[in-house]
């Protein structure tokens, strides 16, 4: 790590955010490729540049259920004198159609079958009688009497110019195009590309693996009965759930409890499904906080030095530790045991961390100014940037703070869609004043 300290200096040092950030980042890098399933692949990020191998549409083909014709054998077409054409045979979509069409004839086509040889135009089954010889359907067609394959003629009321109703070989993408750049993030309609093009597999970067611990013998799962002294383990839960917002396939551990050993145990079990290993609790000078114990024979060479603990000029989150744990120097990220610390943690350098994991360009949360709206002036603790939870109304400009500013305060975090930011060197703000804002939805 770039900012590794381990001399008294470095240990008394106390980071910026942008400081704890950058090292991170630094450390951090893209897993390696992979070819995945097209499904398997939602979610990821293109590795390589996809070129469309067969135009699409492959060949010309019926947008509508009717009769393909030729433009000049209907032109002028109309109620009083329709066109009376030869009925040649039938194209289902994925069959062999009747022979070209010629002067006079027309092939009853279906939606997606490919256009005959000789026919310019589809005429739909809603301009004509149907195929029954006489009188005229309007708006659904007629049940004919007919036994199938029949042929007989055909009415039609109404004419079409050439390339009516056609879908036009290549006239969605050409052979040769570029289908998708490399870097795009396959979604629903990524996918959609991929399949209709033929791609069954794609090379991306694989979601990364996050393993999720929470510490403290006084946490309690939801579902259980509290005893005296406990609390319900919210922090494995928020930050499972926003691991796999970010992108990653995120395994929930749960509690383990104040025993270094018990801790180290756990992690170790958990590096071989790791790519990140996330931490809450224990990181920061209380006599049980035992991360910092655990992770000291868990560093990079099997020694000390592998995870860095830190103090940052920052509210909520002030503790934090960030290194490289077992064989294969797994990233670890330990953050500190308050709900609202831990959470906003996350935002900050966990989150960046798995997109950069995952190879997304754009790693961090959207920002925005706003207008602060509250009742008085915020305070704000000197030489330390705040992060408010706060409501952000994107009509009027807008943010105004939800709940206090205690690390504990979970109901107003499920309330907030945005984080405040007052910079370090303010002490109060004034309503009305243009802040930056993080905004988490």
């Amino acid at each position: 790590m770039s900012g590794t300290n381990t001399d008294t200096t470095g240990r008394d040092r106390v980071w910026t955010v942008a400081e704890h950030l950058e090292d991170v980042l630094e450390t951090v890098r893209p897993l390696d490729p992979i070819e995945l399933q097209l499904l398997d692949a939602q979610g990821c990020v293109l590795v390589d540049d996809v070129v469309v191998p067969v135009s699409l549409p492959p060949f010309d083909n019926s947008s509508m259920d009717g009769y393909a014709v030729r433009a000049a054998d209907v032109a002028g077409a109309d109620d009083a004198f329709p066109a009376v054409l030869t009925v040649i045979g039938d194209i289902a979509a994925g069959r062999g159609g009747p022979p070209a069409v010629g002067p006079g004839q027309a092939a009853r086509i279906m939606t997606g079958a490919p256009l005959p040889a000789g026919a310019e135009a589809v005429v739909p089954v809603e301009w004509t009688d149907g195929g029954l010889g006489a009188g005229r359907v309007t708006g659904m067609r007629a049940r004919s009497t007919a036994p199938e394959g029949a042929h007989g003629q055909v009415r039609v009321f109404r004419g079409a110019a050439p390339g009516a109703h056609v879908r036009a070989q290549g006239s969605d993408v050409r052979a040769g195009e570029l289908a998708l750049a490399a870097g795009t993030v396959l979604r629903a309609p990524q996918i959609a590309l991929l399949a209709a093009i033929g791609r069954g597999t794609v090379r991306v970067r694989p979601r990364p693996r996050v393993v999720v611990l929470s510490t403290g013998s006084e946490l309690v799962q939801p579902g259980e009965a509290l005893g005296e002294g406990q609390i319900f383990d919210s922090n494995s839960y928020v930050l499972t759930a926003a691991a796999r917002e970010a992108g990653a396939l995120a395994y929930r551990v749960g509690a383990v409890t104040d025993d270094a050993e018990t801790l180290r145990t756990a992690i170790e079990d958990q590096l071989i499904r790791a790519d990140l290993v996330v931490t809450s609790g224990g990181v920061s000078v209380g006599a049980y906080d035992v991360v910092k114990e655990a992770l000291a024979t868990l560093g990079e060479d099997g020694g000390t030095g592998g995870v860095d603990f830190r103090v940052l000029a920052m509210q909520p989150g002030k503790p934090q530790g960030f290194g490289a744990v077992g064989p294969d120097h797994t990233p670890l990220l330990a953050l500190p045991g308050n709900p609202v610390s831990s959470y906003v943690s996350f935002e900050l350098f966990v989150r960046p961390a798995i997109r950069t994991l995952a190879g997304f360009d754009d790693v961090h949360r959207p920002t925005a100014r706003a207008v602060l709206r509250a009742d008085g002036p915020v305070p704000s603790p000197a030489g330390r940037t705040q992060y408010l939870r706060g409501r952000h109304d994107p009509t009027t400009g807008e943010v105004a703070p939800v709940g206090g500013a205690g690390s504990h305060l979970v109901a107003a975090l499920a309330h907030a869609d945005a984080l405040i930011v007052i910079p370090r060197e303010v002490t109060a703000v004034e309503p009305g004043t243009e802040l930056d804002v993080v905004l988490l939805s």
